[in-house]
C-alpha cells in the first residue's frame, strides 16, 4: 500500500519560513517524479514544484521561484519542500504527489500523479 505522509505545515507571519516534507512508502521511491501541489480554498489544485525521479531536474511555478526549493532524498524516500519568504497568498493546503517516471505529459499537471498525500494546511499572516 502506498502512502505519502506531508509534515511541516503551520501557521507562519509574511516573510517567515518554513520546511515542508513528504514521506514515501510502498513504492520505489527512485522511479517517481514528486511533485508539490497546493490549493487555497475557492482556487483550483495547482503545481508548486516537481522534481524529477533522478532528481536532476526541477520545475517551479513562476510565482515562487526564488524563494522555495524542492529537494528529494531517494535513499529516505523523501520529498522536502523548503519555503522562504512566504506571503499570504502563498496560503493553502499543500499536498505531495507521485507520479511514474514513465507516465506521459507535463510534469505539472496533477492528471498524471497516481499517488497523493493527504495535505498540510500552510497559512500565512499578513
Amino acid at each position: 500500500q502506498v502512502q505519502l505522509v506531508e509534515s511541516g505545515g503551520g501557521l507562519v507571519q509574511a516573510g517567515g519560513s518554513l520546511r515542508l516534507s513528504c514521506a514515501a512508502s510502498g513504492l520505489t521511491f527512485s522511479s517517481y517524479t514528486m511533485g508539490w501541489f497546493r490549493q487555497a480554498p475557492g482556487k483550483e489544485r495547482e503545481i508548486v514544484a516537481a522534481i524529477r525521479w533522478s532528481g536532476g531536474i526541477t520545475y517551479y511555478k513562476d510565482s515562487v521561484k526564488g524563494r522555495f526549493t524542492i529537494s528529494r532524498d531517494n535513499a529516505k524516500s523523501t520529498v522536502s519542500l523548503q519555503m522562504n519568504s512566504l506571503k499570504p497568498e502563498d496560503t493553502a493546503v499543500y499536498y505531495c504527489a507521485a507520479r511514474y517516471k514513465s507516465t506521459s505529459g507535463s510534469v505539472t499537471s496533477d492528471r498524471g500523479y497516481g499517488y497523493w498525500g493527504q495535505g498540510t494546511q500552510v497559512t500565512v499572516s499578513s
